[in-house]
């Protein structure tokens, strides 16, 4: 098969993920706007709705802002397929982010290439049907497992988890780039550490300090375009 008869079928797989996907967006939107609404109106239990309107504009103005980072971060990396399955499904940053970079990196895949779409949506996909049935085993053993959940000895373990996954995940590529990696590294440490009401805002800090990566990656570009003059 020749580049050009793979482009055509890419192409075309493509197109339909994106009719399939916005179907299921649009499905999914209702359905989580609406049965909220369905169960409240059938057990005479509906809200205030001025009330929560308002609580929803003071957290949502903030949510906002992070939806849109998130989106422009993590579609390059997820690709159509990918990208629809993760934000319909949730969890990106603590599940589908770290499962699609880690099996994009066994199979040696590149970010924005066909092979990486692929490779994300059969690993996000894997990913949601594999949280369904650990969550379906969690509810299933909630009670038998509550003594040990509760114990105190794992408290520390069970709030360091997400940490210790991105640690090690973020360490693999900060080696390889640590000119463009220290300085936003040291910055949003000294303003987690300085201003800990941040630490619940991540989503929005992505913006910060990618855009001070990004600024550090262009003046080195820009140097060593000068140096090779």
């Amino acid at each position: 098969m020749t580049e050009n008869e793979k482009t055509v079928i890419f192409e075309k797989y493509n197109e339909r993920t994106h009719v399939f996907g916005r179907i299921a967006s649009v499905i999914t939107l209702v359905l989580l706007l609406g049965a909220p609404f369905v169960m409240g109106a059938k057990l005479g239990a509906m809200p205030n709705l001025p009330a929560a309107g308002k609580a929803v504009l003071a957290v949502g103005i903030v949510w906002f802002v992070s939806s849109i980072a998130e989106y422009l971060v993590y579609t390059p990396m997820l690709g159509a397929g990918g990208g629809y399955l993760a934000f319909m499904t949730g969890n990106l940053i603590n599940m589908k982010i770290p499962c699609a970079v880690n099996a994009r990196d066994i199979v040696g895949a590149k970010t924005g290439t066909p092979e990486n779409e692929i490779i994300s949506t059969l690993s996000i996909a894997t990913a949601s049907l594999v949280t369904i049935v650990v969550l379906a085993l969690g509810v299933a053993l909630l009670i038998p497992l509550q003594p040990v959940l509760q114990n105190p000895a794992l408290a520390p373990a069970f709030d360091n988890v997400v940490p210790a996954l991105f640690g090690a995940m973020a360490y693999k590529y900060f080696r390889h780039n640590m000119k463009i990696a220290l300085i936003p590294l040291a910055v949003m440490s000294l303003l987690f550490i300085f201003v800990p009401g941040l630490i619940s805002s991540t989503s929005f800090m992505i913006l910060p300090s990618g855009a001070i990566a990004i600024g550090i990656a262009f003046l080195l570009h820009k140097r060593s375009k000068k140096e090779e003059k």
